[in-house]
């Protein structure tokens, strides 16, 4: 026996005089079922019939939500109700419910939560549209690659209706991100506050000179910019101002804490949904009203956002990777090879569906890419594998001059350039080392013989250069030299020395490659 019928018996028989051991025994139930409805009215009866109803709802997630609880025994209720509803848009359940089955399964399958209590004093509620209070929380995650991420969160809650604005940043905040941050919660909220309350932060006071702050002048030219007055909280008593407090805590154990971070893009908009599915439409604790709700009244009493002049310029930047490659949303964007150093930054700027990326200090633009919508994509370009091509071409022209800047000589590098891609530079370092000693005409011959054989090669050139010196010293002399006997192929049977001696006069020349090329003259 079970629901209406046992209860409504139970009370009957309650109502005739018997006690609880004779109810159990008419009605066969067990002392517990008797003990919980003794003294339970039929209001409360049904409330807990439906309660148990949504219970059985629930236990569809119940794998799930034991999974998140044993992944992350410090998990609030609070959190699991709102993944439940970023999860499963099938979910419509009540928190309180919620509350109460989490608790059950963390019983059930012995899961305890550690809980730290913090104490915080009461403040006067503040007229609308008159105070908004500001602080900052930090917390570590891990990313996609399982590394540690800290993240600094900025959050501003509205005093009167307790609306809030949280947004996050995942590298150190400098006074210009800041008062940006406070721009962006300025438009989020549609306007601004008389009053601002803070924690004395480096960001916006400099120091604190008997009573007196000293603002930064970044963060004075913006507060005077906005018209808003600053209330500065006791040093190190951050109790002053609870509201806020509760707020950063809230954002950290609600939407950041357990979830895995990918870039701080997406994680801001993630934000922003929480804010609007959660943070901002959940019944508050102590207003017993819904901020959002209230917030539609108090937007109407805060003044109108200035147009600033002059903002401190965002600079959204990027760590480089050791593959020379920035993180992105989602993606890997390539840099030249060789744009990675400890610890260096860069600048990303996104406009029409390109992502620009400059050097933090000098503002030279190093890459510009496509944004891709895909998300794990390596986006690059083909001129950033060992892009060269600037200092190759200065070495061609300088190479080129060197050797006289005819037509024979432009053909001769060009056909080096083509059949020896790889070693351009050892190519060209060879030649101009070879022609430090000798004259014009020397270098001419040897660039016609090479190029009316399509001879490309540096060592090749220097062979024939030498044997055109030789031969000109041999006539200066009266000796009788046959020049005939130079092959169509270009297989040199004068002097033969061995590559050891030109890689010594050259320096750096590949030994057994001469001797390869040597013994490929050698033959008939």
């Amino acid at each position: 026996m079970k629901g209406w019928p046992m209860y409504q018996d139970l009370q009957q028989l309650k109502a005739m005089g018997l006690n609880k051991s004779q109810v159990k025994r008419r009605l066969g139930i067990d002392w517990k079922t008797v003990d919980r409805y003794w003294k339970v009215t039929p209001d409360e009866f049904s409330e807990m019939r439906r309660n148990n109803q949504r219970t059985k709802k629930l236990e569809k997630y119940e794998d799930q939500i034991v999974r998140w609880l044993q992944e992350h025994p410090d998990i609030s209720s609070a959190q699991v109700h709102d993944w439940l509803k970023e999860h499963y848009p099938d979910y419509h359940g009540k928190e309180r419910t919620l509350r109460r089955y989490v608790a059950s399964l963390r019983i059930k399958h012995g899961i305890k939560k550690s809980v730290k209590v913090r104490q915080y004093q009461a403040t006067e509620e503040m007229p609308m549209g008159y105070q908004a209070q500001v602080d900052l929380g930090f917390i570590n995650l891990k990313n996609t690659e399982g590394q540690k991420v800290k993240l600094t969160g900025l959050g501003l809650v509205l005093s009167r209706s307790r609306q809030k604005y949280v947004e996050w940043e995942d590298k150190p905040l400098t006074t210009a991100r800041f008062i940006h941050m406070h721009y962006r919660a300025f438009e989020f909220m549609g306007g601004v506050p008389e009053e601002i309350v803070y924690d004395q932060d480096r960001l916006l006071a400099i120091s604190e000179n008997s009573g007196d702050v000293i603002f930064t002048a970044e963060f004075e030219r913006f507060r005077q910019q906005m018209g808003f007055r600053v209330y500065l909280c006791r040093k190190n008593d951050p109790e002053t101002k609870g509201k806020i407090e509760a707020v950063i805590k809230y954002a950290k154990n609600n939407y950041a804490r357990h979830r895995i971070f990918d870039n701080i893009t997406d994680f801001n908009q993630g934000c922003i949904e929480w804010l609007a599915r959660t943070g901002n439409a959940n019944i508050h604790g102590t207003t017993k009203m819904v901020p959002a709700e209230v917030f539609k009244e108090e937007q109407k009493h805060l003044k109108p956002i200035p147009n600033i002049i002059n903002q401190p310029e965002e600079i959204v930047t990027r760590q480089v990777r050791k593959d020379n490659t920035i993180w992105f949303n989602g993606n890997r964007y390539t840099l030249p090879l060789g744009s990675y150093y400890p610890e260096r930054e860069v600048v990303i700027k996104e406009d029409q569906g390109l992502l620009s990326i400059f050097d933090l200090n000098t503002g030279e633009q190093l890459a510009i890419h496509r944004i891709a919508l895909e998300k794990g994509k390596l986006i690059s370009n083909n001129n950033h594998k060992r892009d060269h091509s600037a200092k190759i071409a200065e070495l061609f022209e300088n190479t080129l001059a060197n050797l006289g800047g005819s037509e024979t000589a432009v053909a001769f590098l060009k056909g080096i350039r083509k059949e020896k891609p790889r070693y351009i530079r050892d190519q060209y370092d060879l030649i101009n080392r070879t022609i430090a000693n000798h004259d014009a005409e020397t270098i001419f011959q040897a660039l016609s013989h090479c190029l009316e054989r399509r001879i490309f090669s540096a060592v090749e050139f220097a062979i024939a250069l030498d044997y055109v010196a030789q031969t000109k010293e041999s006539k200066t002399s009266g000796s009788i030299l046959d020049t005939s006997a130079i092959p169509p192929a270009y297989r040199i049977k004068t002097e033969v020395r061995n590559i050891s001696e030109y890689a010594a006069i050259y320096g750096g020349v590949n030994v057994e490659q001469g001797r390869r090329n040597q013994r490929l003259h050698e033959k008939p």
